[in-house]
């Protein structure tokens, strides 16, 4: 039995029967155990007392003010973290004098006031705000310690902040008007985030000095996940700074003009340009929020017909005075199309066509042509959609994707997958009326050598005269013909409604020039474009350049 016995603990029951006889590891294991029950009932545990928090919160704060950053961090519960941000607090955010004044508990919680200077490079200013801690049992030993968090430094901290004192990034910028005039959103309501733009772009070069600050730059963590809170927040400020001087293309008198038309339209926006140089001489939205009228992204209904139109009678399939079909419906790609109102025109010519802005007349030539034709077309001649304007600010340059079947037949008429502008539909009129596309811009490429981007060829002088035929029909006896009622001279204009999923009216849109003037605009869940978007228009290029 006993050698038996001995086989069993060999073959690895030993402990069970080592037990048996009172010996061997588990007596010790118990001892052990029992010894550290006997500690846990040593270590402090339940809720801190008011002396406890009281005390704990005393202790930080009074090794904090003294400069003792050891000490201080040794009375939190991250001794490690505490350090790297106290630390910073002095040598970063460059914070000095530091007074603090614990004001009354709150169970667990110590609100304290801080004021202290925050000096550099010769330029100090008072510094107060108000803070809190949170006292807790420390996990190991149960004594009460400060609960460390960033907000204890600074209310504004989150974690991976910091606090740092220094110039503030981008110089601050005056922008000018064309004849030096400075110009600021109290003038000009419209021109806000242009000029945070200009800022952006203009600040480091125009030759400013950037003024001192004291501010919370966030973790990277946070700027990428674009949370509310991902900017970087000014707290004090230092010095002002100097700002550069940055000179625009804008001229005073139309800009005004431009912000009066947009206030009397909800939702509307507008853009002027010279043609002959690019020069953008107006830009203004009703809404401030977002600058649609240069980096919008909206189908741009029938005013895309003046593109649809060189492409065709660049390959021959229309005409401006020559038959052309105008039915009420035209299926394609599985699409039933049909006109506004279901019209039709027996028996009329292009002309007719483009003036009444017949989609049938347009959707009616997709079997003739290929799936890039339109894109190309855009890109080539009219310089959108290749995503390479620098205007001076940021824009967007116009979308028209290749597509197929359906798809491609409403890009003819400026829907489908075809996005666009104010700027960008100001521009195609531009390019018609001085007959080569030229980059718009908001600020001289001579400024920084920036490099304008380029269209690969231009239309034939024969494609080139009907669209001015075309265009300058439909602004006498059109869609567009009331909106241009009393706009004399070299005159064009195409008209524009899109319609959007949700909207129960359609955005209206309306592309002119008038000489050296080229503008368009667009008013959301307007209405028919003649009707809304033309009178601000019109109203503009009435001015004269």
């Amino acid at each position: 039995m006993i050698g038996g016995m001995i086989a069993v603990v060999v073959g690895g029951a030993g402990f069970g029967v080592y037990a048996l006889y009172g010996g061997g590891a588990a007596a010790d294991d118990r001892t052990q155990t029992t010894s550290a029950e006997e500690k846990a009932k040593d270590i402090p545990s339940g809720p801190l007392s008011a002396t406890e928090v009281t005390t704990a919160a005393q202790t930080f704060l009074t090794a904090w003010q003294q400069g003792k950053v050891a000490a201080a961090a040794a009375a939190t519960d991250d001794a490690k973290s505490a350090t790297t941000s106290l630390t910073g607090y002095t040598k970063d955010a460059h914070i000095k004098g530091v007074t603090l004044t614990a004001g009354a508990r709150t169970g667990d919680k110590v609100p304290f006031s801080v004021k202290g200077t925050v000096s550099y490079k010769g330029i100090e200013k008072p510094l107060t705000y108000d803070s809190a801690l949170t006292v807790v049992r420390g996990t190991t030993d149960g004594k009460p310690v400060v609960d460390w968090r960033p907000a204890v430094l600074h209310p504004d901290l989150q974690d991976g902040d910091t606090l740092v004192t220094g110039e503030s990034g981008t110089p601050p910028i005056k922008a000018v008007d064309r004849d030096g005039g400075e110009l600021t959103t109290a003038k000009y309501p419209s021109l806000g985030l242009v000029l945070d733009g200009l800022r952006e772009k203009y600040g480091k070069t125009a030759g400013g000095k950037a003024g001192i600050e004291l501010r919370v730059v966030r973790a990277e963590s946070a700027k990428s996940s674009k949370s509310s809170q991902a900017s970087d927040k000014t707290l004090l400020e230092l010095s002002k700074g100097t700002p550069g001087t940055v000179k625009t293309t804008l001229s005073p008198r139309l800009q005004a003009a431009a912000e009066t038309q947009v206030a009397k339209k909800a939702r509307s926006s507008v853009v002027l340009m010279r043609p002959s140089t690019g020069e953008i001489l107006a830009v203004a939205n009703a809404s401030h929020g977002f600058n649609t009228a240069f980096q919008g992204s909206l189908a741009p209904g029938s005013t895309m017909k003046v593109i649809t139109s060189t492409l065709l009678i660049d390959k021959g399939l229309a005409s401006a005075d020559k038959p052309h079909p105008c039915p009420k419906y035209f299926t394609y790609g599985g699409w039933k199309f049909q006109n506004d109102d279901k019209f039709q025109i027996k028996d009329g010519t292009f002309k007719a066509s483009f003036a009444r802005s017949c989609n049938t007349a347009f959707i009616s030539q997709a079997p003739e042509l290929e799936n890039d034709d339109l894109t190309k077309q855009a890109q080539q001649v009219f310089g959108l959609g290749l995503n390479n304007w620098a205007i001076g600010v940021p824009s967007f340059d116009g979308s028209v994707p290749v597509q197929s079947a359906a798809q491609m037949a409403a890009s003819l008429i400026g829907q489908g997958g075809v996005r666009m502008n104010p700027l960008n539909m100001a521009s195609v009129s531009a390019t018609i009326e001085s007959g080569s596309f030229k980059q718009p811009y908001l600020v001289s490429p001579t400024v920084d050598d920036r490099t304008l981007a380029k269209a690969s060829r231009t239309l034939s002088a024969g494609t080139l005269s009907q669209l001015r035929e075309l265009m300058a029909y439909t602004a006498a006896y059109g869609t567009a013909a009331e909106a241009m009622s009393g706009v004399t001279g070299n005159v064009g204009a195409k008209t524009g409604s899109a319609e959007v999923d949700g909207q129960k009216k359609p955005n209206g849109w309306f592309t002119a020039y008038r000489g050296d003037l080229a503008a368009a605009g667009v008013v959301q869940q307007g209405g028919h474009g003649g009707e809304t978007a033309g009178p601000i228009v019109a109203s503009l290029l009435k001015l004269g350049g």
